[in-house]
C-alpha cells in the first residue's frame, strides 16, 4: 500500500494549518473512516490501524489537533488562550466536510479514541446526523463534581500563571494517576498497553513526550462537562449506531464501568443502537494491545453489519 496522502487546511483559529493524512484503498471506497486521536499523541500512531481498514476498502483519514503532532509546529500541549475545545472540534468537523465533499454519497464513520472520543461525542451533539456511525474507543465520564473541580483548578492556574503554563500537580492528579493501577511500574505509561514494545515506542516518540498545558486541561474538562449534560445528549441523532470498545483494565473508562455508564447515557438520550465490547485484561489503547488484530476484526465486523448492502 502507498504512503498516506498528506494535506493541510486552515484551523478554525484562523492561524494554524491543520496537518491531515488520508490512507486510500484500492478502487472506490466503500465508506470513509475518520479517526480522531487522543491527547499527547498524533495521527502517525494510527498508521497500522489505518492500513488495515484501507485494505478492507475504507478511505481512512485523520488530522493532528492544535497543539499536537505536525500541527503543533513545536508548541505542544496547547490549544488556544480561550475556547480551545470549540476550535479543535470545529477542526474535526472541517475534515468531515472536506472528506464528505471528496467522497459524496458513501457512508461516513467517525472513530474517536480517548480525548478523541470526547471530541467525537461533542461532534455528535453539535452536528447531529453528519455521520452514519460512530465508534468510541477508550472513552469514559468522570463524576460531574470531579470534572468541575479539575476545570476550576486548571482555570485558576491559567489566570495565575498563564494559559501555556504546565502544572505537574494537575498532570499527577489526572493523566499521571492512571499508571498507579499497574504498580510496580516498568515505565510511566504502563497503563497504555500490555505490549511493552508499543509502550516503549510511545515513550520514544518526540511528538508524544509532552505534558498538556493548564489551558488544555481546562478546555478538556469543559468538553467533558458539555458531553455529560443530558440536555446536550438529547440533541444527538438517535438513529446513529454507536460502538463502544475498551479494555476492562482501562483507567480512563474506570475499568469498564465508565464505558458502560456512557453507553447508558446514550441510551437514556434515545440512542437506539449502542453496543459495548470490553476486552478482558486490555488497557487503554486497544488498537495497540497484544490482541489488536482481534480488536480490529471485531470492529470491522460491526462496521460491515451497519454498512448498507
Amino acid at each position: 500500500m502507498e504512503a498516506p496522502a498528506e494535506f493541510t487546511y486552515l484551523s478554525a483559529d484562523g492561524v494554524h494549518n491543520i496537518y491531515a493524512r488520508e490512507w486510500k484503498p484500492d478502487g472506490t471506497p466503500r465508506a470513509v473512516l475518520q479517526i480522531v486521536h487522543g491527547v499527547a499523541e498524533h495521527m502517525g500512531r494510527y498508521d497500522r490501524a489505518a492500513r488495515f481498514f484501507a485494505g478492507c476498502g475504507f478511505a481512512v483519514c485523520g488530522e493532528d489537533h492544535l497543539g499536537h503532532g505536525r500541527t503543533a509546529a513545536g508548541k505542544y500541549g496547547y490549544f488556544a488562550p480561550q475556547k480551545g475545545w470549540d476550535l479543535v472540534v470545529r477542526d474535526v468537523a472541517r475534515l468531515r466536510e472536506i472528506q464528505g465533499e471528496k467522497y459524496p454519497g458513501i457512508p461516513y464513520i467517525m472513530l474517536g479514541h480517548s480525548m478523541g472520543s470526547f471530541l467525537t461525542r461533542t461532534h455528535l451533539i453539535r452536528w447531529p446526523g453528519m455521520v452514519d456511525a460512530a465508534v468510541l474507543s477508550g472513552t469514559g465520564q468522570e463524576p460531574a463534581p470531579l470534572v468541575a473541580f479539575g476545570k476550576g483548578l486548571a482555570g485558576a492556574l491559567c489566570a495565575l500563571r498563564g494559559p501555556d503554563y504546565v502544572s505537574g500537580l494537575i498532570y499527577e492528579l489526572s493523566l499521571g494517576a492512571y499508571n498507579r493501577h499497574f504498580r510496580p511500574n516498568r515505565t510511566p505509561s504502563d497503563w497504555l498497553s500490555r505490549d511493552e514494545g508499543e509502550v516503549d515506542a510511545f515513550l520514544r516518540d518526540p511528538m508524544c513526550m509532552f505534558k498538556p498545558t493548564v489551558s488544555m486541561f481546562r478546555d478538556m474538562m469543559g468538553g467533558l462537562q458539555f458531553i455529560g449534560r443530558p440536555s446536550n445528549l438529547a440533541r444527538m441523532d438517535e438513529d446513529v449506531p454507536v460502538y463502544f470498545f475498551s479494555g476492562d483494565r482501562d483507567p480512563v473508562g474506570s475499568m469498564g464501568r465508565g464505558v458502560r455508564r456512557v453507553a447508558a447515557m446514550f441510551r437514556r438520550a434515545g440512542c437506539r443502537d449502542a453496543a459495548v465490547r470490553l476486552y478482558p485484561g486490555g488497557r487503554h489503547e486497544m488498537l495497540n494491545e497484544i490482541n489488536r488484530l482481534e480488536v480490529m476484526e471485531d470492529l470491522l465486523a460491526w462496521l460491515e453489519e451497519k454498512l448498507p448492502d
